[in-house]
């Protein structure tokens, strides 16, 4: 007599959304329903990679939360899972067209598993540690120097003896601060070659300076790898369209990374200056009629364009290229 082999319905391959706080993960695994919360920590992330190890993970969504989501970033990649990390804006914005109004930690976890599903995100490469350095203290030194200019400002409007003096003083450990970061910010990047070269590749372009190239060589680590609308949408100097129906509506900027945008902006302004191609295509918009600030964006998206295939191509700028 032949009797029936029952198989156990096997578990779906799940979607991994995790909401990132400083002391804890939230975690939700679609289409399972199954949530969870392990502390951000050690701890925390051996017994997260215990909880996926015997499943099938399609992709685990993180949000990008400065520093605060890299330990589980590192941690699941070693593991060999394919890890995602995004805008929070984006999985809240999702949240919004399901009607969800609510905002919890496990809300947002689920979203950002759905986001996975719906969405399909590519993996994120985990930043080597040199790079993830870079960064940081390239973000350090531009809050450094936003914080001299407010200390200068304040300095300018004092009146009282004792608060001039304490702002002298604030000012003085600025400005330390600031050399010291640009001091460790060059160290570090002439000890790794790698970040060496996308560096010497900037800076040989006329009108990007030394800050300029380390921030796009720390926030923009994605040039060389991106088309030429990729690479503008990504430093935000893309102009969208605002079209409906008959209405064409103006072109604005949006979105991208504001960081690199102000560096670009400062860039630009140094190429018009000293950049004989780049000046020449700012005075041709000006001449067509376009308005200062449109003219200099457009200024700003060539110059990403250019960083972009400059790295992509892995060759110095030169004035005249064959």
């Amino acid at each position: 007599m032949q009797g029936k082999v029952s198989k156990a319905k096997a578990e779906p391959a799940v979607y991994v959304g995790i909401d990132v706080s400083k002391a804890w993960l939230d975690i939700y695994l679609h289409p399972i329903g199954h949530a969870f919360r392990v502390p951000n920590n050690k701890d925390g992330l051996r017994k997260l990679r215990r909880e996926l190890a015997g499943r099938t993970v399609s992709l685990v969504v993180l949000e990008a939360t400065g520093k605060l989501h890299r330990p589980a970033h590192r941690s699941l990649d070693a593991a060999g899972l394919p890890v995602a990390v995004v805008n929070p804006y984006r999985s809240r914005k999702l949240a919004d067209a399901f009607g969800e109004l609510a905002k919890t930690d496990s809300i947002d976890a689920r979203m950002l598993a759905l986001y996975g599903e719906l969405i399909g995100p590519r993996p994120s490469a985990v930043p080597c540690k040199a790079l993830a350095e870079l960064q940081e203290l390239t973000l350090a030194r531009q809050a450094a120097k936003a914080e001299r200019t407010a200390l200068a400002n304040r300095l300018g409007a004092a009146e009282s003896a004792i608060v001039k003096r304490i702002l002298k003083r604030q000012l003085a450990q600025a400005e330390r601060s600031i050399a010291a970061l640009e001091a460790a910010m060059a160290a570090l990047i002439g000890k790794d070659a790698e970040l060496k070269r996308r560096y010497d590749i900037l800076i040989s372009i006329k009108g990007v300076g030394p800050v300029a190239a380390a921030m796009l060589v720390a926030c923009m680590s994605e040039l060389g790898q991106l088309n030429r609308q990729g690479a503008a949408l990504l430093a935000g100097v893309a102009p969208l369209n605002c079209d409906s129906g008959e209405r064409r509506g103006q072109r604005h900027i949006r979105g991208g990374r504001g960081h690199v945008r102000s560096v670009l902006y400062m860039a630009a302004l140094s190429a018009v200056r000293c950049n004989a191609s780049f000046r020449t295509f700012h005075q041709r918009l000006r001449a067509a009629g376009k308005k200062p600030k449109v003219a200099l964006v457009a200024v700003m998206r060539k110059l990403v364009i250019l960083a972009n295939t400059l790295l992509r191509e892995n060759r110095l700028w030169e004035p005249r290229h064959a």
